[in-house]
C-alpha cells in the first residue's frame, strides 16, 4: 500500500530470502524488494560441493523457495540487477538499471567472492573456482571429462570437490601450502584424520608446497608447475583458496568494515537503519565475547531471523554458537563452536579415531570451545551445551564413550 515503509534486501541468497521470509512470517505489511545480481533465485551453497556437484540432488532442490513463492508472499524480487550504491543519507540506493529505490530499513546480504590465483595461467580456461550454481554446473561438467584434476587449497572447498573428483573417476592431487589439510581449522591432531581420510582414497596429497603457475596449451590449462620446478598434469584445475566478504558497498556507503560488514549483536551496522547478515557480517558475538565472521551456511540460514525482527524494533540478540558441517566419502562431520587458530591447550578425542567414529574436544584451561561429531549422531546439542555451560570438564569423563555427555556440564566458570 502506499505511504508503507519499504525495506530493501541487497542480495537475494540464502540470507536475503530467508529475512524476506522472517518479515512475511512476522507480519510486515510494508514492501519487501529483493535485489539479486544472479539470473538464479536464492539458493543454498552447500550442495554445490556436495550432492548438487556428485549428481545426487537435483537443481530443484536448491532452491531457497519455490519460484511462485516470491510473488504469493508479495516480495518483488528482482534478478540479474545488482546494487551498485548507497546513500545512507537519503536512504537509497542505486541499481545497476540505472534506477533509485528508497529505503526505511536496508539488509546487506551481499555475501562473498572466492580469492583469485594471483599467478601466471591463472587466466586460462580450465581453471574453475566454485561458489555459484553456474561453477558448480561447470565444475561437473569437468570432472564428467577429466581424468587429472589438480586442486589448489585444501579447505572445506578443496576436499570436498577433491572427494567429488575421486568419485566421478579421477585421478586427484590436492595441492596445500600448509604442513596438512585444514591446519588453522581444525590444529594439527584432527586435521590428520582428513589427511589419511584423502590419502586412503587415492588422493596425492601435497602438503607444504607452493604453487608457481598454471601451464596451459592453447589457452587451455594443462597442469600446475610448482616452486620447486616439479610439474603436475591436470586436464582441469580447480582454486579453494578461501573467500573474501563482499563489502565495496559498504565501504562506500562510509559504514564500518573490519573483515566484513562490522554489526553488533542485534546485526545492526554503524548506520541505524542497516544491517547485515551472512558471510559479509562481522558480528559481535554476546557469549564469545567478541566480533567473528563466519563462512558457513548456518550463519546465513539463522542471521536472518534476527535481523529481520531487529528490523522491525524488536529487541532480539544473535548468539547461535558457530556451526558447519561436511560430507567427504563415508564421512560426516559437525563442528560446533568457535577455536582461534593456537587457540586451544588440549584436544580430547572420545570413540574410534581409526574407524572414524569419534568426537573430538578443543579445550583452554579445562573449558570446552568446540566440538566436532564425525559419523556419530544426535549429539550435536549436547556439544553445544557443553560449549555454552563454559565450566571446567573432567578430561577423563569427556573422553570415555561410558560417560553420557548429558551428565558434563562442568563446574561453574
Amino acid at each position: 500500500m502506499a505511504g508503507d515503509p519499504t525495506y530493501l534486501i541487497a542480495g537475494a541468497s540464502l540470507a536475503g530470502a530467508k529475512t524476506a521470509q522472517t518479515l512475511r512470517e512476522e507480519d510486515f505489511q510494508g514492501r519487501i524488494v529483493l535485489i539479486g545480481q544472479e539470473s538464479e533465485p536464492p539458493y543454498e551453497r552447500p550442495p554445490l560441493s556436495k550432492g548438487y556437484l556428485l549428481g545426487t540432488t537435483s537443481r530443484g532442490e536448491i532452491y531457497v523457495h519455490p519460484q511462485p513463492w516470491y510473488g504469493e508472499h508479495q516480495i518483488d524480487l528482482r534478478l540479474g540487477t545488482a546494487v551498485t550504491g548507497i546513500d545512507p543519507a537519503r536512504h537509497e540506493v542505486s541499481l545497476s538499471d540505472g534506477s533509485r529505490i528508497g529505503y526505511a530499513k536496508l539488509l546487506l546480504a551481499t555475501g562473498s567472492s572466492p580469492r583469485r590465483l594471483q599467478l601466471p595461467g591463472a587466466d586460462l580456461d580450465g581453471v574453475l573456482y566454485l561458489r555459484r550454481v553456474d561453477d558448480s554446473d561447470r565444475l561437473k561438467a569437468a570432472l564428467q571429462s577429466a581424468s587429472r584434476v589438480a586442486i589448489i587449497g585444501a579447505g572445506w572447498i578443496g576436499l570436498e570437490t577433491a572427494a567429488a573428483a575421486r568419485a566421478a573417476g579421477a585421478e586427484v592431487t590436492v595441492l596445500e601450502r600448509a604442513p596438512l589439510p585444514l591446519l588453522r581449522v581444525l590444529g594439527r591432531e584432527a586435521a590428520e584424520v582428513f589427511a589419511d581420510l584423502h590419502r586412503e582414497h587415492g588422493v596425492d596429497l601435497a602438503c607444504g608446497v607452493q604453487v608457481a603457475e598454471i601451464l596451459g596449451r592453447g589457452g587451455q590449462a594443462v597442469g600446475v608447475r610448482l616452486a620447486d620446478g616439479s610439474r603436475i598434469d591436470a586436464d582441469a584445475v580447480i582454486a579453494g583458496i578461501g573467500i573474501t566478504p563482499n563489502v565495496e558497498l559498504a565501504l562506500a556507503a562510509g559504514l564500518e568494515v573490519d573483515n566484513g560488514v562490522r554489526v553488533d549483536e542485534h546485526l545492526r551496522t554503524s548506520d541505524a537503519d542497516i544491517y547485515a547478515a551472512g558471510d559479509v557480517a562481522n558480528a559481535f558475538h554476546p557469549l564469545l565475547g567478541r566480533h567473528i565472521r563466519v563462512e558457513h551456511w548456518a550463519n546465513a540460514l539463522y542471521q536472518p531471523q534476527v535481523a529481520a525482527r531487529a528490523m522491525l524494533g524488536q529487541d532480539v540478540a544473535y548468539d547461535r554458537l558457530p556451526y558447519f558441517f561436511t560430507d567427504q566419502y563415508d564421512l560426516g562431520m559437525e563442528y560446533s563452536g568457535y577455536v582461534e587458530p593456537g587457540g586451544y591447550d588440549e584436544v580430547i578425542f572420545r570413540g574410534d579415531v581409526e574407524a572414524r567414529q569419534f568426537i573430538t574436544f578443543w579445550l583452554r584451561g579445562g573449558r570446552v570451545l568446540a566440538g566436532m561429531n564425525v559419523n556419530i549422531w544426535d549429539v550435536n546439542d549436547a556439544i553445544q551445551n557443553l560449549v555454552r555451560a563454559g565450566g571446567r570438564v573432567d578430561a577423563g569423563a569427556l573422553g570415555d564413550v561410558k560417560t553420557p555427555l548429558g551428565s558434563l556440564a562442568g563446574a561453574a566458570p
